[in-house]
């Protein structure tokens, strides 16, 4: 590349601009003068308008006779553009002598050329960098002597010479001063003429060659000069004939393969005109890519035909390498696959479209979607994240469209433009408007309303809502989803639900690694994604359902996600960047909160939604559930009813569940029924309807028409019966009536069909009407079928060793009987077996409760060895379902007690609580589940835990309005209650 750009700057410029004219007394010979018409025929090009506007600089030849014809002179290039040959002998006419002669300069300054010999008749640009040289060059040529002595530079003893770069040659250059530089100098060298001095620039013209006989001054180097002329030759010498015309047919050979060649020849020939055997040697020599030490050979070499032989093998090597380029070109090109051509052409197929505009670069229009869709929030999104997106496109514009990486890129650069950086929704902290919409939307549930209005309220004291995780637990049904998009509503948040019920796989939170195929973000990248906020209000259901499998363990990886302190980095594997979840307010479902992972329920605010009243469901049935539910079947409110006697019987026989869902089921299947009986109805009522109509529009047209038409209406309709709803029949009739009509006389008004139409019409709309569907307790089993539950109340009145209890199921609360019952009596029979697949905690409950009515009986009845000569059998009902938990200890003590004494219990007492060895009561969970559960038995007096109080004090007034109920701590306090008088209180 050096060599070549050497040659550029050294051969362009003079090729273009600079010839030598003049007559010379060695000109070519008409055979040479015919190869050489020959060799510019092949690569003749008209380019007159190159010349126009440059200025050219002609030197002569210093190989010519030496008759004085040496001259230099400036020639306008628009005479030549406009007169052609009569141009160029006007131009050669306008030589005017420099004085002196070149040939008059035996000393001049010594120029060192650092890459390649100037030949006479070329221009060669160099740079000096000697201050001194260059002000001795301008003085020079201010002075009318503008030659200098241009002298190729040794190599450096033992060195390569196409080994060392140009750069280090200039600098070992301006290293030598003086006698050391001019032992570096080749003593051959070239008188150029300096053309120009822009800066540090100096442009040479080559005229003659130089030898060095001895230095005249150091600094700057000035050499003595002999003027070195060519050995006499014989020009029709057969031998140099034959020499030169092979180098001219080798450059014929190589101009076929090479247009540089070609337009160095094309433009050496047009500004100098003919060869002679010197020139030619010469021209082959400067324009090869020969190195330096050869074309100094060349350049030294005063016998004619020797410097033709020397230039032959350079121009024979240059038609080598043309060869072997082809080659190599010819073999590369056998390895393009078709695979390859193809992906060749099509993206030469999109170049052309782009270029005509009809589509865009696929990687250019993908940028500039990501881009577009960046600049709305620019100035928000975090800088490590601008940064990665930044690298990302850059790397995508480098990757091809066909590779994997590519896909991958692009998908990552997808996610990450398409998350809503630092987007948040205005929030609405109006606690009146949440209120309202809460009202709305739920019935009853007064203490969870209340706590979330709390929420509300502090989020509009400190501005914002983020930093607790708020979490719904209940029973199925009760409207846990629903409350958290409620309060998604009220503080104007996007709402957000998935479900982790089930879920075992870490990366389903946290993203998968972007190297597996498939990779996707996790749950809340994508919930950021789908909201397009980053504030949005998240619901997590099913919370407690959390799997565990293979992949870890999933309740671990929502610590980092629900965590207040940590999620304001949240890492997602997928994005592998930092994002901001602090903003986000979760919400959590669950229907056991002991199933729930202890370092993640720590984190959570649990508040507790038990369930609805009887009460709570008649209306929430009536004022919600109807309502929806009738709407969604399509029946009017006229047309059915549903009595709240139904809606009670649907409730206690049907719907005992602590939530809604169940009688919302129930309700949309009575109102199924319903649709389908008044379709039924409507269908049987239309072809009577459309008879009466036929029938009437017949016998008003009998009695409007004269005879002719009523025989033509008779014979038409008397041939056929009228079909049931023929819409043939009444198109037929009505074209028909429209014909009598225009026979009618002309004192009847035109419009007494009409009026007659419409009190058809009108008396026979009262037909269409469906009779209105009414739902009772006496017609409810033929929409729902039979009842499910029965009275939970299996006694009016207790016998002896019965006793209620009062359970917490998933479902709700639930009353629960335990029985007990004398199996065998016998001195030292006392024993106890359980019954009713009890849990291994309702079994030790059992335990201690015969121990603890052992030792109460004893202190009450000190004679009674009962338990000691009694073999007893206790038993809880409803043996299908498992039953496990410890409040049931002070119901057993009570039971076994009441067939001990053999004396009931009063009649509407049920109680609950967890009993010790000695006696005392512990507290006990599910206190609202439970109260409802003793409302619907039907229970008047209940016994909970003293430690309880608290929690029954807190239930709404009408889960508790009506009921008896005693706090106790020790057993012996329910003794008196449940054996003493029904009078009795003992709140």
């Amino acid at each position: 590349m050096l060599k070549l750009h050497t040659r550029l700057h050294a051969l362009t410029p003079s090729l273009s601009s600079s010839v030598r004219l003049g007559p010379t007394t060695d000109s070519a010979s008409p055979i040479l003068r015919a190869a050489l018409s020959s060799l510019r025929s092949l690569t003749r090009r008209s380019r007159s308008s190159d010349l126009v506007g440059h200025r050219a600089f002609f030197c002569s030849d210093s190989d010519s006779s030496g008759d004085g014809s040496d001259r230099v002179v400036h020639v306008d290039s628009k005479a030549v553009d406009s007169e052609g040959e009569e141009a160029e002998s006007k131009s050669s006419s306008a030589i005017v002598p420099t004085n002196p002669r070149p040939e008059d300069y035996l000393t001049v300054l010594a120029l060192p050329l650092p890459h390649r010999p100037l030949f006479p008749g070329f221009y060669m640009p160099i740079y000096v960098k000697d201050p001194k040289l260059l002000a001795a060059l301008q003085e020079s040529r201010k002075r009318q002597a503008p030659y200098a002595g241009a002298f190729l530079v040794k190599d450096e003893p033992g060195t390569d010479p196409s080994s060392v770069s140009g750069s280090e040659s200039e600098k070992n250059i301006y290293d030598f001063k003086g006698k050391e530089l001019l032992n570096r100098l080749h003593e051959v060298g070239t008188l150029a003429q300096i053309s120009s001095i822009q800066g540090d620039q100096v442009v040479l013209i080559g005229h003659r060659r130089l030898q060095i006989t001895e230095m005249v001054s150091e600094e700057p180097l000035t050499v003595k000069v002999d003027h070195l002329k060519d050995k006499p030759y014989n020009k029709d010498d057969d031998v140099i004939k034959a020499t030169s015309f092979e180098v001219i047919s080798t450059l014929r050979d190589v101009l076929k393969t090479s247009s540089l060649w070609r337009d160095h020849v094309q433009t050496y020939t047009q500004h100098i005109g003919d060869f002679n055997f010197p020139r030619l040697a010469d021209f082959g020599a400067a324009i090869s890519g020969a190195n330096k030490l050869q074309c100094q050979q060349v350049l030294e070499e005063l016998d004619v035909y020797k410097r033709l032989k020397l230039t032959l093998e350079l121009v024979k090597k240059e038609m080598e390498i043309s060869k072997i380029q082809e080659s190599i070109a010819k073999a590369i090109e056998e390895k393009i696959s078709g695979e390859q051509r193809r992906y060749l052409l099509n993206e030469q197929l999109k170049a052309i479209k782009k270029e005509l505009g009809l589509e865009t670069d696929d990687k250019t229009a993908l940028s500039a979607k990501f881009r577009e869709r960046l600049e709305p929030n620019r100035d928000q999104i975090p800088p490590h994240v601008l940064q990665v997106i930044e690298e990302e496109l850059t790397k995508l514009q480098l990757l091809e469209a066909s590779s994997s990486e590519f896909n991958v890129t692009r998908n990552y650069l997808d996610w990450l433009t398409a998350l809503p950086w630092g987007n948040y929704s205005d929030e609405n902290f109006d606690v009146l408007h949440a209120q309202q919409i809460l009202d709305e939307d739920h019935y009853g549930l007064a203490d969870v309303k209340e706590r979330i209005l709390e929420f509300i309220a502090v989020g509009k004291l400190r501005g914002t809502s983020q930093g607790k995780i708020i979490c719904l637990s209940g029973p199925p049904g009760v409207g846990k989803t629903s409350i958290g998009r409620s309060i998604a509503r009220a503080l104007n948040r996007k709402f957000f639900r998935f479900s982790v019920g089930g879920l075992s796989d870490v990366a389903e939170i946290k993203g998968h690694r972007r190297t597996y195929i498939g990779a996707m973000p996790g749950k809340m990248v994508q919930c950021l994604k789908n909201v397009g906020t980053a504030n949005p209000l998240v619901l997590i259901d099913e919370i407690d359902k959390l799997g565990r499998g293979h992949a870890g363990d999933p309740a671990s990886a929502m610590l980092e996600l629900l965590d207040p302190e940590q999620n304001a980095n949240f890492l997602d594997h997928y994005l592998d960047v930092p994002i901001d979840l602090s903003k986000v307010l979760f919400v959590c479902t669950a229907n056991v909160v002991e199933n729930i992972p202890n370092p993640l329920l720590d984190r959570m605010e649990v508040i507790a939604i038990a369930g609805y009243i009887t009460d709570e469901k008649m209306h929430i049935a009536r004022d919600y559930l109807e309502k929806s539910t009738r709407e969604a079947c399509g029946i009017k409110p006229e047309e059915v009813e549903v009595t709240d006697a139904a809606l009670l019987g649907l409730i206690e026989s049907y719907c005992r569940e602590a939530g809604v869902r169940n009688l919302q089921k129930h309700i949309e299947k009575i109102y199924r029924k319903i649709a389908l009986q008044l379709v039924r109805q409507g269908a049987s009522n239309e072809p009577a309807i459309a008879e009466a109509q036929v029938v009437e529009r017949e016998e008003t047209l009998v009695g409007c028409a004269d005879e002719s038409s009523q025989k033509l209406v008779e014979s038409e309709t008397g041939a056929e019966p009228v079909e049931d709803s023929s819409h043939e029949q009444i198109a037929e009739t009505s074209i028909e009536a429209d014909a009598v009509q225009t026979d009618l006389p002309a004192d009847q008004p035109s419009d007494s069909k009409d009026v007659t139409d419409t009190k058809t019409i009108q008396e026979s709309e009262p037909t269409k009407t469906v009779e209105k569907v009414v739902v009772d307790t006496s017609n409810l089993a033929d929409f729902v079928g039979k009842p499910v539950f029965h009275a939970e109340r299996i006694y009016d009145r207790t016998p002896v060793g019965v006793v209620m209890g009062l359970a917490w199921t998933a479902m709700g609360g639930s009353t629960l009987y335990i029985e007990t019952t004398q199996i065998e009596q016998g001195e030292g029979k006392g024993a106890l077996n359980l019954t009713g697949q009890l849990g291994d905690v309702m079994k030790e409950s059992a335990q201690i409760a015969h121990i603890v009515a052992r030792s109460i009986l004893l202190e009450k009845e000190p004679d009674n060895p009962y338990f000691a000569n009694s073999k007893l059998h206790l038993h809880v009902p409803a043996g299908a379902t498992p039953k496990d938990g410890p409040s049931a200890g002070c119901t057993m003590i009570t039971s076994l007690l009441s067939l001990s004494m053999k004396k009931p219990v009063r009649k509407d007492l049920a109680m609950t609580g967890e009993v010790t060895l000695t006696g005392k009561i512990l507290p006990i969970g599910g206190v609202k589940e439970k109260t409802i559960a003793a409302r619907r038995s039907e229970v008047k007096t209940i016994i909970f835990p003293a430690a309880n109080k608290r929690d029954f004090d807190e239930l709404a007034t009408n889960v508790k309005e009506g009921l008896d109920v005693h706090f106790v701590d020790d057993y012996r306090q329910i003794f008196d209650i449940a054996f003493g008088d029904d009078q009795m209180t003992g709140k």
